[in-house]
């Protein structure tokens, strides 16, 4: 009788499996692995030891054979020490014992049993159906960083009420009023009048801006009749107009960006953490909207084209 198989059935279920006057076979449960060297994966398993010193009948292997074979437990016993026998001859004739699905034992040059499982059988039973795998290396430095960007930008939703809706409508008319009124005055220069209405034109578009809480699309105005000049004033030191690099949700994610742009020469910005929960990078921060607007489009062809102008005094 082959007994191999019935310790294989035994180990699914068993820590310790004794095969009475030669020895028993243990188990222990190892966790996943990652073999760093190899990429490659490996499933929770039984791990399979055997001790020599582990000799005395427990009755688990005689009574499983037993019942396997509809015999009696005094069948089974002798039917195991007629195969330890045989085990021996073949180790003392120094020959390589093959347990199926179990692993291989020899003797060493000091007559010691040494023991080598097998690699092929995994008696976890949770990790039935699971199987080793290996995975290439993944280079993900640039691509995680534009993922970041896109995944955490967070969604533009626009929540108006009929009074928003009503100021929005308010300040658009009161922008036409002013277009209206640019077309019929003015003798100054053309250059000097489209940077002005340009920047006046902006003061609106920011009013609308903090009502909805959202980017506003820039328009600009061509009249054929030029206007006096129109001065504005901003306060020394406000930087009102920003060249948006991107939102996180997660600071350290914001911070990594902001170190990257400070050491390519930008004068970044890590701003504070917005309505949205989000925390804004910017390439920079500019006193005027034309000043943001040639670094945007310098940064569309050079950088990043999804950056964008934010209008915000800090």
């Amino acid at each position: 009788m082959n007994i191999d198989s019935y310790i294989s059935q035994l180990l699914y279920r068993y820590q310790c499996v004794t095969v009475p006057g030669f020895g028993a076979f243990l188990t222990e449960t190892q966790s996943a692995q990652w073999v760093e060297s190899a990429n490659s994966f490996f499933p929770p398993k039984k791990m399979i030891s055997f001790n020599t010193n582990l000799k005395n009948n427990d009755g688990l292997l005689a009574n499983h054979i037993a019942s396997s074979e509809n015999k009696s437990y005094n069948y089974a016993v002798n039917a195991i020490e007629y195969q330890v026998v045989k085990w021996k001859k073949a180790l003392e004739s120094n020959e390589v014992l093959v347990l199926n699905n179990i692993g291989t034992l020899r003797l060493n040059a000091d007559s010691n049993l040494v023991f080598k499982p097998s690699e092929q059988t995994n008696y976890l039973s949770s990790s039935f159906g699971l199987a080793s795998f290996v995975s290439p290396v993944v280079k993900r430095e640039l691509f995680e960083q534009k993922i970041e960007a896109i995944v955490e930008r967070a969604p533009i939703t626009l929540e108006t009420e009929e009074e928003e809706a009503t100021s929005s409508r308010s300040y658009l008319k009161y922008a036409a009023i002013f277009v209206l009124g640019l077309g019929l005055t003015g003798s100054i220069g053309y250059p000097l009048y489209q940077n002005q209405i340009a920047t006046e034109t902006v003061l609106v578009e920011s009013a609308v801006q903090k009502q909805v809480e959202t980017k506003i699309q820039e328009a600009t105005f061509f009249i054929k009749n030029p206007m006096p000049a129109v001065t504005l004033s901003i306060k020394e030191g406000k930087l009102p107009y920003h060249v948006v690099a991107g939102a996180f949700r997660d600071q350290k994610n914001a911070e990594k960006i902001y170190k990257k742009l400070s050491n390519e020469g930008f004068k970044a910005r890590l701003l504070t953490v917005n309505k949205h929960g989000l925390y804004p990078v910017v390439y920079g921060s500019y006193a005027t909207l034309a000043e943001a607007e040639k670094a945007k489009r310098e940064i569309h062809e050079s950088k990043n084209p999804e950056a964008w102008v934010l209008i915000e005094a800090l």
